[in-house]
């Protein structure tokens, strides 16, 4: 039984996983848009929220103004909410902090963006939230399909992906 378990052991130790890490260069101009929210590991301050867009806008003082708005369950009112995003002291990393409830600061990073900034992931460090963002309200199953096997290889519950119910475009 040892020698089952040892190799157990083993064989999880080196089984592939990718890592959770921020990218490594960001654009902060062409990040400032309007992202579709398209699938989440939902936060206390998403949970059941659908169609949820948010508006990054890039000030002098270096940070972001973001407006969130996004429609609750059985409700067609849209609600919105304003928080800020703060780069990396480097600037132009993935590694930024969104403050949504002064003064308490939380790591959101980064952890993919496509070459042209037609798609994001956002996640933490820890794993406690995952953001699958589009500048267009739908997404190629294809490229969900690739960025959910990737999020999992990292670590993320992507069982726990909700879809945020955009129309499509």
């Amino acid at each position: 039984m040892k020698t089952v378990c040892s190799l157990l052991l083993v064989l999880f130790t080196y089984v592939p996983m990718e890592k959770n890490i921020p990218v490594a260069k960001l654009n902060l101009k062409k990040y400032a848009v309007t992202w579709y929210s398209l699938y989440s590991i939902p936060t206390i301050f998403d949970k059941g929220s659908r169609e949820t867009t948010t508006r990054y806008t890039l000030n002098k003082d270096g940070y972001y103004k973001v407006l969130t708005t996004y429609k609750k369950p059985g409700d067609d009112k849209i609600y919105s909410r304003t928080s800020k995003m703060f780069p990396s002291e480097d600037g132009d990393k993935g590694e930024l902090q969104g403050q949504f409830i002064w003064p308490i600061k939380v790591d959101y990073w980064i952890i993919e963006l496509a070459d042209d900034y037609s798609y994001v992931v956002v996640g933490h460090p820890d794993h406690k939230f995952l953001f699958i963002m589009s500048r267009h309200q739908t997404m190629p199953k294809k490229t969900h399909d690739e960025i959910v096997a990737r999020c999992k290889a990292k670590g993320y519950e992507v069982s726990k992906l909700t879809s945020q119910q955009h129309e499509k475009d």
